[in-house]
């Protein structure tokens, strides 16, 4: 990693870290607790990427080589889910599953703008601006799957002692077992084409900044005109 290219990732990174803070104590400070917040994959998403790029981080400040890809690749596709289920499928009264959407103050307004656009963009913008580009691989698309799934089950299991549901989608009050099931499966399979997507655009990204045979070759046997090789 140059260093251009390492300030800007610990700059990316340190920003990840300082909106999932914010987002967090901004929510905190309305009508939720933070035990209360806990249950939410959007928390728990917004902790994941926030631990995630504070370490990656520590690593870009000390010169050490990045975390692994398909680490990155999961929490990064983890906060993209939250965004994207937010704005597409919650906060969109043409949803089905709309939730009414209460007055907020303007913390209250920021807090979760932070947790559900700001955080989202910043890992993503983090990802596609400064990783090694052709590391992912098809099959983690499937691999990343398990922390979804593993919520699902929590997610159950928590309404069977409490009664509630964090989100309409997983109510089984509401759908039932076999409703449950059926939009769980919908969304397995939208993120299992989200993280095939990301996949994807990694390889993408790498063939168009794989440099060409003519950028590369020198023009003399000792190298006088040779272009430097590209350092990621």
């Amino acid at each position: 990693m140059t260093a251009r290219r390492r300030r800007t990732a610990i700059l990316l990174r340190l920003a990840v870290l300082l909106g999932v803070l914010a987002g967090i104590v901004l929510t905190a400070l309305g009508p939720a607790t933070l035990t209360g917040l806990l249950p939410y994959f959007t928390i728990q998403s917004n902790l994941a990427v926030g631990v995630f790029a504070g370490y990656a981080a520590v690593r870009a400040g000390r010169g050490r080589p990045e975390p692994p890809p398909a680490l990155k690749g999961a929490v990064t596709l983890y906060i993209t889910i939250t965004g994207t289920v937010y704005h597409l499928v919650l906060a969109n009264p043409a949803s089905p599953f709309a939730m009414v959407q209460p007055d907020r103050t303007p913390g209250e307004w920021w807090g979760n703008q932070f947790l559900h656009t700001i955080v989202p963009l910043l890992a993503v913008a983090d990802w596609a601006l400064v990783d090694r580009r052709g590391r992912l691989r098809p099959r983690y698309a499937a691999w990343w799957l398990a922390f979804p799934v593993a919520y699902l089950g929590f997610a159950l299991v928590r309404g069977l002692l409490v009664h509630r549901y964090p989100y309409p989608f997983l109510d089984v009050g509401q759908l039932g077992y076999a409703g449950v099931g059926l939009s769980a499966l919908f969304f397995a399979f939208a993120f299992w084409l989200l993280g095939l997507l990301f996949v994807g655009a990694d390889h993408a990204l790498a063939r168009g900044s794989r440099p060409t045979p003519a950028a590369t070759a020198g023009t003399d046997p000792a190298g006088s005109d040779r272009v430097g090789d590209p350092v990621g």
